[in-house]
């Protein structure tokens, strides 16, 4: 019995110290300025830019494979963050700033076919097959992929209404002094 407990504890410390200096040696440098883009978007991992999530997305900007206006749901301010932080300029005249929205089911519209399902990254939709789905609003990050996949145009995107809970004052413009 104590002959396998030792070997066992033998064979556990030296695979463990193979496996640390693989990782030591065989490590691979992460570029700081990926870190800090993929800090500077939303992180709502939606795709509305082309790639997979923030991360990939990051990884391209610090490539400089990217435009700094790639992220839709991050606005404006997003993308002249990113400007200033890469050195860049951005063009923005063709940019349109909209505020959040959600998704909305159209309850005469649903089939329920469970496709608004299987797009939405952040489980937003609840619903069952051929059953009618609804939408949890303030999960929802407005992506608008389960627009683009209903067949019977039963969802669409609304405006997120002005509340005491959704209203934020506007920032200051830079220059202008209040008295």
């Amino acid at each position: 019995m104590l002959m396998a407990v030792g070997s066992l504890t033998v064979m556990g410390v030296a695979l463990g110290g193979i496996l640390g200096a693989a990782a030591r040696f065989l490590a691979v440098e992460e570029n700081p300025l990926e870190e800090e883009l993929k800090a500077m978007l939303p992180g709502s991992q939606c795709g509305q830019c082309g790639y997979v999530g923030c991360g990939q997305a990051a990884a391209a900007l610090a490539k400089g494979e990217a435009p700094v206006t790639l992220c839709p749901p991050g606005g404006r301010a997003t993308a002249e963050a990113l400007a200033k932080k890469l050195g860049v300029t951005a063009d923005l005249s063709e940019h349109e700033e909209k505020g959040p929205e959600y998704a909305v089911v159209l309850e005469e519209f649903c089939i329920g076919c469970t496709r608004c399902i299987k797009e939405c990254s952040v489980d937003a939709i609840m619903g069952a097959n051929k059953l009618m789905h609804s939408v949890i609003a303030d999960v929802c990050h407005g992506c608008g992929k389960c627009v683009v996949v209903c067949p019977t145009e039963a969802i669409e995107m609304r405006p997120v209404p002005l509340t005491l809970g959704t209203w934020h004052w506007a920032k200051p413009e830079a220059g202008h002094a209040v008295h």
